[in-house]
C-alpha cells in the first residue's frame, strides 16, 4: 500500500508537471471535451428540474409523495362521523366539493357552468375535480339575462390542506384555522377565480344550494393551485354556519368527502374506518391509498432522459477522440523522455500512471468548468425567466447533474488517456541509446 500511494502521488506530481509545461496542447484537450461534459450537465440538470416541476404541479392538484387519500361516498351519516373524528387533527383534512355563485341574483353567470375567463369570456363548463357536475346552485331559467355574477367551485375545507397540496401563494393571506370561525365565509381564489373577479366587478353576495340564506364573502387571497378552473377554498366550519350538515352530501359534485392524511397518521384511518363502518357505510367503500406521484413523474421521464443522455455520450466520446489524438501525439514526442526513466529503474506502470494521470487532470478541469458555466447559465436564465416562468422562482442547480459532469470528466480522461498511457509503458529502454 506504501508502495502504490507513493506511485500515485508521483504521476499524480509529474502529470501536473506535464500539464504547466503543455498548457496549450492541455487547453486544447480541454476545448474538445468540454461541450461532451457540458452536455452530460445539461441533460441531467434538464432531467431534475424537470422531474421537480412536474412533480410540484403534481403536488399542487393530487397531493404530496406519500400522502394518504380516502374517498367516502356521500351516504348516509358519514360527513358527520368523520367531521366529528377529525375535529383537533391537524395531521388530517377532509375536502368537500360544491359551487357557488358570486355576484347579482337572478341572473346567469358570466361563465355559465363555472368554465374560465380565457377566450373572451366565453365558457367551456366547469370540469369538477370528481367528476360531471349538475345544475349551477340557485342557477336562473336559461332566459335569465346575463347579469354581473361569476360562478365557481367551492372546496370547503375542515383543517389547512397546504400540508397535503403545497400551493402557491401569490397575494394576500391564506386561511387562518388556529382562530375561530367567522359568520363573514373568507375566501382564498385560486388564479382563474381572480381573473374573473379582475376582469369583472360582481356584488359581494354568495348563493350556495341549499344554504338558509346568502352570506356576504370577504375575500383574502389568491394561491396557485395548479387548476384552470374558477375554484374558492373556504373553512367548513364558516361554509355550515350557513348550511346543514347534509348539503355536504350532495352527489353532483363528487363521492362526498375526500380525507388527505399524513403518512403516520395510520390510526387515525384505522379509528375513521371503525366509526363509518359502525355508522352503517359499507367497508369495501372505505379505502386509504397512498399517493405516489414521484414513481409516476420518474416512469415518465426515464425514457427521455435516456434518449437525450445517448446523445450527449456521442458528443461526449468526439471529446473522447479529441484527449486521444492529442495524447498520443504526446507520447510521440515524449518517447525519449519516458525511454531515460525507464533506463533508471521507472517502472511500466508509473509511466502509464503520469500520462492517464494527465489525462484525468485534463477530464477533472473540464469537468469543473463544464459544471460552473452550467450553474452561472442557470442563474442568469432563471432571473431572465423568473416573471414568465414562475417555478423558476429560487430554483438552484442539481447536485446530480454536478456528480455526473465529474463523473463524465473521469470517464473521458481514462478512455482517451488509457491507450496513450499503454503505449508510453511498452517503450524500449533501447530508445535512449538510438537517440
Amino acid at each position: 500500500m506504501i508502495g502504490l500511494s507513493g506511485r500515485l502521488r508521483s504521476s499524480l506530481i509529474i502529470g501536473g508537471q506535464g500539464i504547466r509545461a503543455r498548457k496549450l496542447r492541455t487547453f486544447l484537450s480541454m476545448v474538445s471535451l468540454f461541450l461532451g461534459v457540458l452536455a452530460v450537465v445539461v441533460v441531467q440538470a434538464g432531467a431534475e428540474i424537470t422531474q421537480r416541476t412536474i412533480l410540484a404541479d403534481v403536488e399542487l392538484t393530487g397531493g404530496k409523495d406519500g400522502t394518504l387519500q380516502m374517498y367516502l361516498p356521500p351516504a348516509g351519516n358519514t360527513v358527520p362521523v368523520t367531521l366529528d373524528t377529525l375535529r383537533g387533527r391537524t395531521d388530517a383534512v377532509a375536502v368537500t366539493t360544491t359551487r357557488a355563485i358570486i355576484g347579482e341574483p337572478r341572473v346567469s353567470p358570466v361563465n355559465p357552468g363555472g368554465g374560465s375567463f380565457d377566450d373572451n369570456g366565453r365558457s367551456y363548463g366547469m370540469v369538477c375535480q370528481y367528476g360531471p357536475c349538475g345544475d349551477s346552485p340557485g342557477s336562473a331559467p336559461d332566459a335569465a339575462p346575463q347579469g354581473k355574477a361569476i360562478e365557481l367551485q367551492l372546496v370547503a375545507m375542515t383543517g389547512d390542506i397546504r400540508q397535503f397540496r403545497p400551493f402557491r401563494p401569490e397575494s394576500g393571506q391564506w386561511l387562518d384555522f388556529n382562530a375561530g370561525p367567522a359568520m363573514s365565509p373568507r375566501l382564498v381564489l385560486n388564479r382563474a377565480a381572480a381573473k374573473g373577479f379582475n376582469r369583472y366587478r360582481v356584488p359581494a353576495e354568495m348563493r350556495v344550494e341549499g344554504a338558509t340564506a346568502n352570506p356576504t364573502p370577504r375575500i383574502i387571497g389568491v394561491v396557485d393551485d395548479g387548476s384552470g378552473s374558477p375554484t374558492a377554498y373556504v373553512r367548513a366550519d364558516e361554509l355550515l354556519s350557513w348550511i346543514p350538515q347534509t348539503g355536504l352530501n350532495d352527489n353532483r359534485y363528487g363521492p362526498g368527502l375526500q380525507v388527505l392524511l399524513a403518512p403516520t397518521a395510520a390510526d387515525l384511518v384505522q379509528t375513521l374506518r371503525a366509526r363509518l363502518v359502525a355508522a352503517g357505510t359499507p367497508a369495501q367503500q372505505i379505502q386509504a391509498s397512498p399517493v405516489e406521484s414521484r414513481k409516476r413523474v420518474a416512469s415518465q421521464l426515464a425514457l427521455m432522459r435516456w434518449i437525450f443522455l445517448g446523445m450527449a455520450a456521442l458528443v461526449l466520446l468526439i471529446g473522447v477522440a479529441g484527449i486521444l489524438n492529442v495524447g498520443l501525439a504526446t507520447v510521440g514526442e515524449r518517447i525519449e523522455e519516458f525511454a531515460l526513466r525507464r533506463a533508471v529503474g521507472t517502472p511500466r506502470s508509473l509511466l502509464a500512471g503520469i500520462v492517464l494521470a494527465e489525462t484525468l487532470l485534463t477530464g477533472l478541469l473540464t469537468a469543473a468548468a463544464a459544471v460552473g458555466v452550467a450553474a452561472l447559465a442557470l442563474k442568469v436564465v432563471a432571473a431572465v425567466l423568473a416573471g414568465r416562468a414562475p417555478f423558476l422562482h429560487d430554483i438552484g442547480f442539481p447536485w446530480q447533474a454536478g456528480v455526473a459532469g465529474v463523473i463524465a470528466g473521469l470517464v473521458a480522461g481514462v478512455l482517451g488517456g488509457l491507450i496513450p498511457a499503454l503505449r508510453a509503458a511498452r517503450i524500449p529502454i533501447a530508445t535512449v541509446m538510438r537517440a
